[in-house]
Parts: C-alpha cells; sequence; structure tokens
C-alpha cells in the first residue's frame, strides 16, 4: 500500500518542493492532497479488504498462517491429553471456537480503521510515504492497536463462553484444566505454573496479530500490483509512483 522515496527519484522532488513551499501544489505532477488522499484511500481498502475476508467462516481457522491454536505454555498438558480420544475431539472443539471467536470479532475493525485513517494529516501522510512498504500498517497498529482490543476482547470473551458441551464453554474447560495444572504442581516446586488462564486474552492478542498480518498483505499487494488499485485516486497516484 505505500512506498519509500527512494523507489522514485522524482518522487523526492516532489516531496521536496512540497516541503519547501509549505505544501503547495506542485504543477503538472501530483500535489500533497493527491498524495494523502491515495494513501487514505489505500488504507481504506487494504482495511476494508483484510477485515472481509477474516470475519467470515473460516477467515481464520480455514487460513494456515493465520488460524490460531491453543497456547503455547500449555502444550504439556494437552500433548497428554490429546491421548484420550474423547479428550481430544475437546481440543479440536477448543481450536475451532477461539478461532470462530476471532471471526466474530473481526467486523469491530473496520470502524477503528475508518476513524484512524480519517484524522490522518499531511505530517504523518508523509511520514508514512517515507517509511517502509508495510509503514501503513505499522500507522495502524499504533493508532488504533488499544482500541481494537478493547472492542474484540469482550466478543470474543462472550463467544468462547458459549456452551458446547453439556455446561462446558471453551473458556472454563481451559481455566478448569490450567486451574487444576497449577494446583497439582504445588505452587510451582514440581513444574512451572502456567500464567495465564485465560483463552479470550490469548485469542483476543492472536486475532489482532493476524488482523494486522492480513492488512500488510493488502498493503503490499495494493502497492505492488496495478490489479489492486480499483479506485481512480490509487490509480492515479500509485501508477504516477511506480509507472512514471
Amino acid at each position: 500500500m505505500m512506498f519509500t522515496i527512494s523507489a522514485c527519484a522524482e518522487l523526492q522532488a516532489i516531496l521536496k518542493h512540497v516541503e519547501e513551499n509549505g505544501g503547495v501544489e506542485v504543477k503538472d505532477v501530483l500535489s500533497n492532497d493527491e498524495i494523502i488522499r491515495g494513501l487514505k484511500d489505500a488504507l481504506v481498502h487494504g482495511a476494508d479488504s483484510a477485515v472481509a475476508r477474516l470475519s467470515v467462516k473460516d477467515g481464520f481457522y480455514g487460513d494456515a498462517a493465520l488460524k490460531i491454536l491453543l497456547p503455547k505454555e500449555a502444550k504439556p498438558i494437552y500433548d497428554r491429553l490429546e491421548k484420550v480420544p474423547i479428550i481430544d475431539g475437546l481440543i479440536s472443539d477448543a481450536v475451532l471456537s477461539i478461532n470462530r471467536a476471532a471471526e466474530d470479532a473481526a467486523t469491530e475493525a473496520k470502524p477503528i480503521f475508518l476513524n484512524a485513517i480519517k484524522g490522518m494529516t499531511i505530517q504523518e501522510g508523509m511520514s508514512i510515504l517515507r517509511g517502509a512498504d508495510t509503514s501503513a500498517t505499522h500507522y495502524l497498529r499504533q493508532k488504533t492497536y488499544h482500541q481494537l482490543y478493547n472492542a474484540f476482547k469482550p466478543k470474543i470473551q462472550q463467544s468462547l463462553e458459549k456452551k458446547y458441551v453439556g455446561n462446558l464453554s471453551a473458556e472454563s474447560s481451559y481455566k478448569k484444566v490450567i486451574d487444576t495444572y497449577n494446583t497439582a504442581s504445588v505452587n510451582g516446586m514440581l513444574w512451572d505454573k502456567i500464567k495465564n488462564n485465560s483463552l479470550s486474552e490469548h485469542t483476543t492478542k492472536n486475532a489482532l496479530n493476524g488482523l494486522f498480518i492480513k492488512v500488510a498483505k493488502e498493503e503490499k499487494m495494493i502497492r505492488e500490483n496495478p490489479i489492486h488499485r480499483v479506485t481512480d485516486i490509487l490509480k492515479r497516484v500509485f501508477g504516477y509512483v511506480f509507472e512514471s
């Protein structure tokens, strides 16, 4: 979605002229206003596409790179439990549950992203312009992560508290297993205790990591591939930068 200044010597000259003349337009080339509008448009389309792909069934669960697994620190427990057929099924259900929870929560990202993009200043846009090829993703992460976490976690927790076997939910089952394991450790004397017994916190953090991985991928496609420049301003800005 973004690009580096070194990729286009002519763009360097434009930016230098803009900065030296207080942000005025440069005749016969792109103005700083057009550049910023192009960046914002690219951010909107990249974010929209990422959210749309993740918020459907198997958006997380069906993507090997983004599929959320159970916490690594609890691996010694469920490695043993997987040998028991009934328990193995429960573990599979838990993995499916946390991915479905992430998919349900993904829709919360769109308005938060749009608000951050709308508030982007010219100075921020120019900084993004000078950054790496995922600098827009970095911008969004900085601006929205805490808001996204606060929006995702309650929805994920609600999903994980749904009963799926008898009176058990993924969240309550995991908490019970971890608490039992920690108690048996005799306060950490026999083996290290597991610090976190919450699936919702684990799922929220991994869902957000997956979201930004997807946004970064969309960013790179818009930056590199003309097919993904779906509006006139995207074609004008990115076509000028990469094809001039």
